[in-house]
């Protein structure tokens, strides 16, 4: 691939003008529309001072204006660095100060009055607010390619990791397009004409990659909507003749749960998948038995977001494994000293392919640390079968999962640790109903301590969906291994059912 990720736009614009490239709250936005939209944002960029290889942020809702602005970026030769808007300002102050933008693109009002909080922490940057995009809907549209290496990164997508530090997975423009390639052998589906409708928040990778860019690649049509609401979301899988549809186990139990589900029409429903969580069987059933196949998939950010699905053929018998990879991606199974597991071996899931990042954004070290021989280290713990089926048993890692959101337990462990009260602290995750997994924290302490001062604290340095719902105070010492660190699987088993034995703070 020699292409940048917004090329196929300008090609689908010529071949078919009036194709429906975005839909958002029943507004369309046609392909030729899109292609004029993002030169004049990008010329717009450029009178801004941004050149090839400049980061700009973006933050602000799922709608229209916000794929615009991070396109438009794509195509001024800038590196997109989506920014959650859920975060406060401590934790955006450290995405830009690891990215380094030349400018941000803000909604106005509270997320606007973020940013400039971040700007007087030493950061400087150009502020925009996303309005500015509505302007230039229509005008002259002359275009805008300028010369990218297209091994250079396109978008940059931070996600938590094991430890406190958010890490920049680089998108290149040939990663991206390798991995949209490969997924058209593996799901023919994924092709001219199909129409996928996100819910999830567009900055992370399924919104961002998987479902905006990768969608408009194929010459499809893009299904926004503002956020999930189950009654909602089956409705517009029938009106809009969805064919494809991406989500964690929990929102196809809402909308299974929804009055609308018995009577909805999914028959244009072609790719379901699931992934963040497995899928139980009675959930797989019912959707069967609307004609609907959900498959498992295995995937994580520096992978490309998805990896492998599991087959048609599988899907029922099977509905636990992920598949064998794709047709230029590989996986193995390795032992702690590097060897790889036999068939059936519980191991650390290894991933190799074109789709694996080249690294974390001006992270030297995390990418060292990362690959071995070429191999991507996933820190997640799998078995592959005789078929050479994957089957994901648990996470190496201590991320939490929850709402396909993960969180990094040492985040939320630093901010709790600076209290004087507090002599240890652990963060595990504990079922929710909600949302799969949340956060629960358990603590010693030097001196009392409410639940509720601790819930406090974390309210004031975290992201709402970061905060511990559950505190536990335990008398003893925190369990260790005998490397020193804490034995959070212990812990776990210590305290099997949180939810049932302490009460829910938040």
């Amino acid at each position: 691939m020699t292409g940048l990720v917004t090329d196929p736009i300008s090609w689908w614009a010529k071949e078919m003008p009036d194709g429906a490239a975005l839909v958002f709250a029943d507004a369309t936005v046609t392909y030729a529309e899109l292609d004029a939209w993002l030169n004049r944002v990008a010329v717009r960029y450029a009178e801004a001072g941004i050149e090839v290889g400049d980061r700009v942020g973006v933050i602000g809702p799922n709608c229209v204006e916000w794929c615009i602005a991070a396109l438009g970026a794509i195509r001024a030769g800038a590196i997109l660095v989506p920014l959650n808007m859920r975060l406060v300002a401590d934790e955006l102050a450290e995405l830009v100060a690891g990215s380094t933008p030349k400018l941000i693109v803000a909604e106005g009002g509270l997320l606007a009055a973020s940013m400039e909080d971040v700007a007087t922490r030493g950061h400087a940057f150009e502020l925009f607010d996303l309005s500015f995009v509505a302007g230039l809907r229509s005008g002259p549209a002359a275009p805008l390619r300028r010369d990218v290496d297209p091994d250079q990164p396109a978008v940059i997508v931070y996600t938590s990791g094991t430890t406190a530090k958010p890490k920049g997975v680089i998108f290149s423009h040939t990663t991206t397009l390798n991995f949209i390639a490969e997924w058209s052998l593996v799901e023919p589906d994924f092709t001219r004409g199909m129409r996928l409708l996100m819910v999830l928040p567009i900055h992370g990778a399924p919104g961002t990659l998987w479902g905006l860019i990768h969608t408009l690649v194929h010459g499809g049509t893009f299904f926004l909507e503002r956020g999930f609401d189950p009654a909602d979301t089956v409705r517009k899988l029938s009106e809009h003749e969805i064919t494809v549809f991406l989500g964690v186990p929990l929102l196809y139990e809402a909308m299974a749960a929804a009055p609308e589900f018995e009577k909805a029409d999914f028959s244009s429903l072609r790719v379901t998948h699931v992934g963040g969580a497995r899928v139980c069987v009675p959930l797989l059933k019912t959707w069967q038995e609307k004609g609907v196949l959900l498959r498992q998939i295995y995937g994580l950010t520096e992978g490309g977001g998805s990896i492998t699905v599991n087959p048609r053929r599988y899907a029922l018998d099977k509905p636990e494994m992920c598949g064998r990879g794709g047709p230029f991606t590989r996986f193995k199974t390795v032992r702690p000293d590097g060897t790889t597991c036999a068939p059936g071996e519980e191991g650390e899931i290894l991933i190799q392919g074109p789709a694996v990042t080249p690294g974390y954004w001006n992270n030297p070290e995390a990418t060292r640390a990362a690959f071995v021989d070429g191999w991507l280290r996933t820190g997640d713990l799998g078995v592959i079968d005789e078929d050479g089926l994957l089957r994901m048993v648990d996470r190496l890692k201590d991320l939490i999962i929850s709402g396909g959101i993960n969180i990094a337990p040492a985040e939320i462990e630093n901010i709790i640790a600076v209290l004087d009260e507090i002599e240890e602290v652990a963060v595990i995750p504990v079922a929710d109903e909600k949302f799969g997994e949340t956060p629960a924290a358990v603590v010693k302490l030097r001196r009392p301590l409410s639940p509720a001062m601790i819930v406090a604290h974390c309210n004031a340095h975290l992201a709402p969906f970061k905060v511990p719902r559950y505190v536990v105070e335990l008398e003893s010492p925190l369990p260790r291994m005998a490397s020193g660190k804490i034995a959070k699987r212990i812990l776990r088993e210590l305290l099997p059912d949180i939810p049932a034995t302490h009460p829910r703070l938040r």
